[in-house]
């Protein structure tokens, strides 16, 4: 496989976790003998700084080039001021209608060695393994009319939400293909029973759903599916949703797994690469200026986004589990980034020692004691438990 790689570090710990992600596929590549080039443009904060935009030509350009592209994180309190389309986040939107990047993918996985760094009880969200397909290009973000507009007794801002029946059924079937992979149940989330958009939406979707008679169909308004998702996050598989209500799940989704830093994201769409849909991949947690440059930074959810990259715009399942193993490996040696240590754990003295991972410790009576490790140091031992697959 050869193949092109966009690499966006962006803001804040951007710069910090992205070349874990980096390096643990270049070890991959010379494990297994692909050949990956890597090619890096400024995007968000880091793009206003050199050009006075979020999103310069250049930058899109190369990502138009690329099979793939790598995201860090964009935004921070640097950049609140300014106008509203000239912030970092403008460039997010604009990658995603310029690729044509229709269809979020967030999975939720809770690793089972994490269930105490959860804020839920570990009986409750133990097992869970759920999958946010979250429609990306329609919505409240996307319509119109919007903006703010001056009027006799002050301002008026606005937002529309549309969804057309085309963009339903696209984004529809991505969903109930994952759970064809999966365990075979798609839960559609709206909010039917208030907005007209919903009311198509959950329409569209049961005629769908006809194409795909072995996989089962629920609906739930958003605000039960919240709190479902607290209550009993295993009756979950995959989730379907609009723009708004995927935004706001998935965070919350990410919750349950102990930490936003663990968790990955693909969005891809119709445009075709190297070897699949091109895609970007970014961990779905934000730009954290305030540990930026610290070596605290958990590079987890991107190192994992870079297997989803694998798979998904690659086909290069193999690789991609020799990542996941990776990662589970070191979590099972004990070794823990700040945002992931266990309330109350005692972190063994000198953080983590330059050996290979052991799983469990050394009286072999269970667990080892938790290491407190910094983003470099978690991505070397990932890529030395690479080394011994």
């Amino acid at each position: 496989m050869k193949a092109r790689i966009a690499v966006l570090p962006g803001d804040g710990i951007g710069p910090e976790i992205v070349p874990q992600a980096i390096q643990v596929l270049e070890a991959i590549a010379a494990q297994f003998g692909h050949s990956f080039e890597f090619r890096q443009a400024d995007i968000g904060g880091a793009a206003i700084d050199r050009t006075g935009k979020p999103l310069p030509e250049t930058t899109l350009t190369l990502a138009k080039e690329s099979d793939a592209l790598l995201l860090g994180a964009v935004g921070g309190t640097k950049w609140e001021g300014l106008a509203y389309d000239l912030r970092p986040e403008r460039a997010l939107l604009g990658l995603r209608e310029q690729l044509c990047l229709y269809a979020n993918l967030r999975p939720a996985k809770l690793y089972p060695m994490l269930a105490d760094a959860s804020t839920l009880k570990p009986e409750v969200i133990t097992g869970t393994d759920l999958l946010v397909v979250r429609e990306l290009t329609g919505g409240i973000y996307f319509g119109k009319p919007k903006g703010i507009e001056k009027t006799a007794d002050g301002e008026r801002g606005v937002n529309t939400e549309v969804y057309t029946t085309a963009e339903i059924i696209r984004i529809a079937k991505v969903a109930f293909e994952a759970a064809r992979k999966r365990r075979k149940k798609v839960t559609s989330v709206d909010k039917a029973n208030v907005l007209e958009s919903s009311e198509l939406w959950r329409r569209v979707v049961i005629g769908v759903a006809k194409g795909y008679p072995d996989v089962e169909l629920s609906h739930l308004y958003v605000d039960n599916c919240a709190m479902q998702l607290i209550r009993n996050p295993k009756q979950f598989d995959v989730l379907v949703t609009t723009n708004l209500f995927g935004d706001i799940l998935s965070d919350e989704a990410a919750m349950l797994t102990g930490s936003i830093g663990m968790l990955p994201s693909a969005s891809i769409g119709s445009r075709v690469g190297a070897g699949g849909p091109i895609g970007l991949y970014e961990p779905i947690h934000g730009s954290a200026p305030d540990i930026a440059g610290q070596d605290l930074a958990n590079p987890i959810a991107t190192i994992a986004s870079a297997a989803m990259m694998l798979s998904y715009s690659f086909n290069l399942d193999k690789e991609a589990a020799a990542i996941e193993r990776a990662i589970v490996r070191v979590l099972e040696g004990g070794y823990r980034t700040k945002d992931i240590q266990s309330p109350g754990a005692k972190v063994g003295a000198g953080g983590a020692p330059r050996v290979p991972v052991a799983p469990v410790n050394a009286t072999g009576d269970g667990p080892p004691p938790e290491r407190m490790v910094g983003t470099q140091e978690m991505g070397r031992l990932i890529r030395a438990e690479l080394a011994r697959a």
